[in-house]
């Protein structure tokens, strides 16, 4: 398959597209597309036969957005209608999770805040730790992996029958 460059008026957007960015989020896309317009002709938009979008709808959005007049599509044509539902579905699924610690310490969260991405665990750990070094009071903690709700609701009883403060946190 090979990477058209086209009008971005030449491609339609796909009425059936069951994924949406709103709000900040959309902001933050046109904002990426402006600063690094590059990037649509690494990851273009796929289309169909009929010119209809089945991977890249928000992209196209924030494109016209961004000011846009041409952008970047590979042409899926030989897809059966199954398989066009199946990709549009699977294009937008995020089956992998994002390493954290990796995150924490090789990128600063303003910039990955402005490339689109939120939710930071680690940045709630910042705001949590105080300095305590001018008092006398000491804070320990333990983090305890568990894998699944019913382990970890009962840790927290056993722990909390102990006598010690305990909060249930959901990373």
């Amino acid at each position: 398959m090979k990477i058209e460059k086209v009008k971005i008026n030449s491609i339609k957007e796909n009425p059936n597209n069951p994924r949406i960015i709103k709000g900040d989020k959309f902001n933050k896309l046109v904002k990426s597309i402006q600063d690094f317009p590059e990037m649509l002709k690494i990851r273009p938009i796929v289309v169909n036969s009929d010119n209809i979008i089945l991977g890249g709808n928000m992209r196209h959005k924030a494109s016209i957005n961004a000011g846009l007049k041409d952008v970047y599509i590979i042409r899926a044509e030989n897809l059966t209608e199954k398989q066009q539902r199946e990709f549009i579905v699977k294009d937008n699924v995020g089956f992998g999770e994002w390493d954290w610690d990796v995150l924490a310490n090789d990128w600063g969260v303003k910039e990955l805040e402005d490339w689109g991405l939120d939710g930071f665990p680690f940045e709630e750990e910042e705001k949590e730790l105080k300095d305590i070094s001018d008092s006398n009071e000491s804070s320990f903690r333990v983090e305890i992996e568990l894998e699944n709700e019913e382990e970890q609701e009962k840790l927290y009883n056993d722990l909390i029958e102990k006598g010690y403060k305990c909060k249930i946190l959901t990373l």
